[in-house]
């Protein structure tokens, strides 16, 4: 049986975060960040907002078939506390991956027309969606991962499947298994933040997929954990 019903998760607040937000905070074109993208870890809130995630994810365990999951250190510390030894069969694939962001990578928007202004001006020209900065991807790239990753996981056996990525690639996997536009998805997005350790949930039917829940934090509030949204939270 194909895959007919998708929990969509993104990791938790991560250090690279922590340290994005902050530097908007002081006006810094830079984020201070030592690590590569893949291996930024969960703050410490990331981790209590992942072991809050674990005790939806054993209200509903008995019904995930899979998991998968993004192969970035955020990503799969999330996976590893919210769902313990399970996390040890998951399906890790490249292609769930953070968006890449070339030349731009560790700067803040300030910092994006400082130092690369006829960057920021392709941007406004371009659009998000098609923007493409050198060395990185567009969300259009993404989407071709995630076309070519999707038409593979969404046939293995088992109704159900947990991911945990990032929020571009869940704002992405909607704007394909909606079948979504380009100003579709920009109209959502402009208005809909996925946070920290949330839950999106689809479901197909004979009709195709349909959105049941968007960026849920429930299980952080029953479980009291902080809530946080980001500076570039629609990008990272």
């Amino acid at each position: 049986m194909a895959v007919t019903r998708l929990w969509l998760v993104r990791h938790g607040e991560s250090e690279g975060n922590v340290a994005a937000s902050r530097a908007e905070r002081e006006g810094s074109p830079v984020i201070a960040l030592d690590a590569r993208d893949a291996d930024v870890e969960l703050s410490p809130v990331g981790r209590e907002q992942a072991a809050a995630l674990g005790a939806w994810v054993r209200s509903v365990e008995e019904t995930i078939d899979e998991y998968w999951s993004s192969p970035c250190r955020r990503a799969l510390q999330t996976l590893s506390i919210a769902v313990g030894p399970s996390a040890s069969g998951a399906l890790v694939d490249e292609r769930l991956r953070d968006r890449e962001l070339g030349i731009l990578d560790l700067l803040t928007w300030k910092g994006v027309q400082e130092l690369h202004p006829e960057e920021a001006a392709r941007r406004r020209h371009l659009g998000k969606f098609f923007h493409r900065p050198p060395g990185g991807e567009s969300w259009a790239d993404v989407v071709l991962r995630l076309r070519s990753f999707l038409g593979e996981a969404l046939d293995r056996p088992g109704p159900t499947a947990l991911v945990v990525a990032h929020d571009a690639v869940i704002m992405l996997v909607l704007y394909v298994l909606l079948d979504l536009d380009e100003a579709r998805l920009m109209a959502f997005a402009a208005g809909h933040t996925v946070r920290n350790a949330s839950v999106t949930e689809l479901v197909r039917d004979d009709e195709g997929w349909r959105l049941v829940t968007f960026s849920s934090v429930d299980h952080l509030h029953e479980q009291g954990a902080d809530v946080t949204v980001h500076a570039g939270d629609d990008d990272a």
